[in-house]
């Protein structure tokens, strides 16, 4: 089938050239990579990433596990012990 249908996006300059960057050191054009997404989208029948707005509460947990600082368990079981006990 012919490739005829087009696309148009408005993004920032910086984000364009960088995406361009990375898509050409992949080895592909960039319209091999918009239709790689948009082919994900079908497969995933979604965006095929995570959209989320995280709360304070797992931003907090976030930043703390990213610092090194909470709880550490030496096993899986020892944490699920802590935690429902």
């Amino acid at each position: 089938m012919a490739k005829t249908a087009m696309t148009h996006t408005r993004i920032t300059p910086e984000i364009k050239a960088e995406a361009e960057r990375i898509i050409k050191g992949l080895g592909l054009s960039i319209s091999a990579a918009h239709e790689l997404f948009y082919r994900q989208i079908i497969t995933h029948k979604g965006l095929p990433f995570d959209l989320r707005i995280f709360n304070e509460d797992s931003i907090q947990a976030m930043d703390e596990a990213r610092k090194g600082v909470g709880k550490k368990y030496n096993t899986v079981t020892d944490m699920f012990d802590d935690i429902i006990n």
